[in-house]
């Protein structure tokens, strides 16, 4: 075995790779030492100073500590540098027949609770009245009965209900909904409106420092799951929103956006429970199958 080399500025990342054991795991081996190249070329590309190296650990730190059983700031700080965005269309660059995914959020904290076809999801009797219908199919348009259909999303006053305890009905706006022999799914709910990120901590303050705003366009988000296929996380965008050009976390994808249109029918409207007029959006979902994924490997 050859002694180990003295560390030095220009063989930093080398030395610190060779210093893996022999038994490393071989995937484990190539993500470290991968991020420790890069990470000591970009400290050289920047001449990192000690002042800086301190405040980056401070930062990271406060991070850690602003997480919560309903808040994760190391998601959102991947979600607003683009990173979450990124790991996702890695992942399912292959998925063309598949609908588009985009990013969980930071706010799928809480179980959705199992619903009935139809339910209404909005409990505060607030926003604008919406029905939203489906279709979940496979790659071939072939319908999967039985699929789950989670959704969850924010309030008329752009706040979900883990952000307002004891001000939100528990569980508001969220519905685990499952598929008819059709792969039909439909629930009553209000238009979602756009939101600004949690901006109280230290993401905020990053946010603020490079004069980026901190609003998602408004969205529905979805996870969606079938036996035998890959489990889908994407959103449903209003596709008029003043920010679906301009996501904060870069989740939107153009074939993810829809009208949500206004629909003037009082017979229709007192069927369910609306007023009149009220807005309707329908959103097809397809999956792709777990044999076919193998095969695109």
């Amino acid at each position: 075995m050859s002694e180990p080399s003295l560390f030095t500025e220009d063989m930093s990342a080398e030395i610190v790779a060779e210093s893996f054991g022999s038994d490393t795991d071989s995937r484990l081996r190539q993500v470290l030492g991968s991020l420790v190249r890069h990470l000591h070329a970009f400290v050289k590309d920047v001449e990192l100073t000690n002042e800086e190296w301190e405040a980056a650990i401070a930062f990271l730190t406060e991070t850690g500590q602003a997480c919560t059983d309903v808040r994760q700031e190391f998601i959102l700080l991947s979600d607003v540098l683009g990173v979450s965005m990124l790991v996702e269309t890695i992942n399912n660059r292959s998925l063309e027949l598949a609908t588009e995914s985009t990013v969980l959020g930071p706010f799928h904290m809480v179980e959705s609770p199992p619903r009935e076809p139809g339910d209404l999801i909005a409990l505060d009797g607030k926003g604008e009245q919406c029905l939203v219908t489906g279709r979940v199919t496979d790659e071939q348009g072939n319908p999967l009965a039985n699929a789950t259909v989670d959704v969850w999303q924010a309030n008329a006053e752009g706040f979900y209900d883990v952000q307002q305890p004891g001000i939100q009905p528990e569980r508001n706006l969220r519905g685990l909904f499952t598929t008819d022999d059709n792969g039909e799914f439909w629930f009553r709910s209000i238009v979602p409106r756009f939101y600004p990120i949690p901006t109280d901590g230290p993401v905020g303050r990053l946010l603020e420092a490079t004069h980026r705003h901190p609003y998602r366009p408004a969205h529905v988000h979805f996870l969606v799951t079938a036996q035998g296929h890959r489990p889908l996380i994407t959103h449903l965008f209003v596709k008029d929103c003043p920010y679906i050009g301009s996501d904060v976390v870069f989740g939107v994808k153009e074939s993810l956006a829809r009208d949500f249109a206004p629909v003037d029918d009082p017979v229709r409207a007192a069927e369910l429970g609306f007023g009149n007029p009220f807005r309707a959006v329908h959103f097809d979902i397809s999956l792709l199958s777990e044999d076919d994924q193998e095969a695109l490997r």
